[in-house]
């Protein structure tokens, strides 16, 4: 039955949808975690420190960290998966292309495969460069990284990379959380406004937070 439901677009939507969600939580409390660099090097600093003692002393030092890692891995694997073997089934099912293109198709709608590339581009960039330090400028710093995001976002292409991430982020929230709503049969009709405000809210909401670090670094507000 597990079988045969993943085999079906259905379920590999509500797979997709399912990891969209579980990735756009954690979104959420990473931009929220990564707006404390506005309140100084001190609390930035004890908020990543804080991450790798979560669940102490029940749970050893950096297990709920590793935890979190784990589930957003899977997370990632399984919407990329879907996502592909959908595309290729598409694909499969309309050899041709159309004559006419969509008219009615949002900009977000048509970039949701480019915008994920982009984005995975970018994670495998951003684990590189702030939990790493493999391609971090100017050299890592273990247990700053107050100064290392300083670091990064003082170059130009440090703030390139993460701002067209951002922007990509954007429209994929605002297309992927509509989406997910009519995958999993809590879209209707009547609510088809208020989760397109909604997706729309989130999508400004985290490009706005996500993009404000790096503006506050060029702009000298975090220094």
């Amino acid at each position: 039955m597990t079988r045969t439901m993943w085999d079906s677009s259905v379920g590999k939507k509500t797979v997709m949808a399912a990891s969209g969600l579980i990735m756009l939580g954690y979104l959420v409390v990473h931009m929220l975690g990564n707006l404390k660099i506005f309140f100084g090097s001190d609390e930035f600093n004890h908020y990543a420190h804080w991450l790798r003692t979560i669940g102490e002393p029940f749970l050893h030092y950096e297990w709920a960290l590793w935890i979190i890692r784990v589930v957003l891995v899977a997370a990632v694997v399984a919407h990329a998966v879907s996502a592909y073997q959908l595309s290729r089934r598409d694909i499969r099912a309309r050899p041709t292309k159309y004559v006419h293109k969509k008219p009615r198709a949002s900009y977000a709608t048509r970039t949701m495969r480019w915008g994920g590339i982009i984005l995975g581009l970018f994670i495998v960039w951003h684990i590189l460069d702030l939990t790493t330090g493999t391609v971090h400028p100017g050299g890592f710093q273990h247990g700053h990284p107050y100064q290392n995001v300083i670091d990064t976002f003082s170059t130009w292409y440090g703030n390139v990379i993460y701002i067209v991430a951002m922007l990509a982020l954007g429209l994929h929230v605002r297309h992927g959380f509509w989406s997910a709503a009519q995958t999993l049969g809590v879209g209707s009709r009547t609510r088809d406004r208020a989760f397109k405000t909604i997706a729309n809210v989130l999508a400004l909401v985290l490009t706005a937070g996500f993009i404000a670090v790096p503006v506050g670094v060029m702009t000298g507000v975090v220094s």
